[in-house]
């Protein structure tokens, strides 16, 4: 009796460690998109050449045709669902979006509430943009004087700790430029990558702006799935997915694609990801 128990027992054993192996490996969100036939994905739309709007109202950018690429792997269609700084990460709380590919930077606040996927894919710090004549030399000189900036952005409150800078936020980027333009701010404080596509962009009414500081901060940018999944198998394949990008090159080719100037980060990601 004693070893038709313990045959028992050990039976009863094994299989809940085989059923714990099963539920690591399934994933929610993965069977849904999967049965549904489509990914969504929420980018942004007005952060060029990241994610924007082309003459047709169509989204398009480098971010887009990552989630295109996933979507294309998974045999799916792509569903893009635009975000801002301010709701990117409630809308996949929520269950709105299946993944975030919106230009998200990476802080210990939000790996708890989001599934941060690593390998990053890109990278950026905090730049400042504003008038030729602003008479802005260095950081300093912003104290108690309006910038403008979006929702949300860490880049907000280390200017504003560090050189006591009057952040006026607005909803997206299009409303924080409009703002500098009309002159509502001395400056926009952002992401380099942007700022800098702005003054690549050759349209006229930027003409006469510069980023005549120093670039700080720079920050990890992360693709992102429901925190629950971080560690399941969809986590698992985007995981997968972002380190195929950096060692076929894929992320650098986008870059120039998009008019981006070439990054150190993305040569040295390319870099690990071949020598592993």
């Amino acid at each position: 009796m004693k070893k038709r128990l313990s045959i028992l027992f050990a039976t009863l054993a094994a299989a809940c460690v085989m059923g714990a192996g099963v539920a690591h490996a399934q994933s929610a969100v993965l069977d849904r998109v999967k049965s549904s036939g489509v990914l969504r994905v929420g980018v942004k739309t007005d952060y060029r050449p990241f994610g924007f709007l082309d003459p047709s109202g169509k989204i398009v950018g480098m971010e887009p045709d990552l989630a295109a690429d996933i979507a294309k792997q998974l045999g799916v269609r792509l569903e893009l669902v635009p975000v801002q700084t301010a709701n990117r990460i409630e809308f996949l709380q929520q269950g709105r979006t299946d993944l975030m590919i919106a230009t998200m930077s990476v802080n210990e606040q939000r790996r708890k509430v989001i599934g941060v996927i690593e390998p990053y894919y890109y990278a950026g710090g905090t730049a400042l943009l504003v008038r030729k004549n602003a008479g802005i030399e260095k950081w300093e000189d912003l104290e108690g004087k309006p910038v403008c900036g979006t929702q949300g952005a860490y880049y907000n409150r280390n200017v504003a700790q560090k050189y006591g800078v009057k952040i006026v936020a607005f909803p997206g980027n299009v409303e924080a430029q409009n703002a500098l333009l009309t002159g509502s701010c001395i400056g926009f404080v952002q992401d380099s990558t942007l700022l800098a596509s702005i003054l690549a962009s050759g349209e006229s009414q930027w003409a006469d702006f510069e980023m005549p500081l120093p670039i700080e901060d720079m920050a990890l940018w992360a693709i992102a799935v429901p925190l629950a999944e971080r560690d399941q198998a969809y986590g698992d394949f985007i995981r997968k997915v972002v380190t195929e990008w950096h060692h076929s090159g894929l992320l650098i080719s986008l870059e120039s694609k998009w008019g981006l100037p070439p990054s150190d980060f993305l040569k040295e990601e390319q870099a690990k990801a071949k020598a592993q």
